[in-house]
């Protein structure tokens, strides 16, 4: 299922080969915009324990919806989102390339998410030293519900803030 939005193409990923393209976006994403916070090590980590293929089949199935943004057959960023209660929702990716941040793709496609489901809240986790990612949410109305760290495992940890957006 693809949807033409504003000046981009937004398509449901739901096949092995949409989730080897969300892979690829997010490991030259990754590695351009959190080595410098994390370090690489860390970011090797979790891109094997979130974006490997059958990561991202499991999260498929267990509810997760993905998009893929592309314009002119080229992908530019990817989003996914889950259900958590009746209108209460997690966007769990949102992730746009680095040339691509700063033209307005960030912010059509949010409104392209909400316009399309039964959104009342969302909530995300943002690493807290992940500026320029927490100004743009600030941009699209959310607020700092908390501040939390989740291990992640293998001696790591996500230091992020909870955010939250009402309709």
């Amino acid at each position: 299922m693809g949807y033409s939005y504003e000046y981009m193409n937004i398509i449901r990923a739901n096949r092995v080969e949409q989730f080897v393209k969300i892979n690829e976006l997010a490991t030259v994403i990754w590695n351009e915009h959190y080595v410098p916070i994390i370090g690489n090590e860390q970011v090797d980590y979790m891109l094997q324990w979130m974006y490997d293929i059958n990561s991202l089949q499991n999260q498929h199935e267990e509810g997760h919806i993905f998009y893929i943004i592309e314009s002119e057959g080229n992908e530019l960023g990817f989003i996914s989102i889950k259900e958590e209660g009746t209108g209460d929702w997690f966007l769990n990716k949102f992730y746009v390339l680095t040339q691509k941040q700063r033209t307005g793709l960030g912010s059509a496609l949010f409104k392209f998410i909400v316009d399309e489901h039964p959104i009342d809240c969302i909530r995300l986790q943002v690493n807290r030293q992940n500026y320029k990612a927490i100004n743009f949410y600030f941009k699209l109305g959310f607020v700092i519900e908390k501040v939390d760290d989740f291990d992640i495992g293998n001696g790591y940890f996500m230091n992020d803030f909870v955010m939250i957006w009402n309709r």
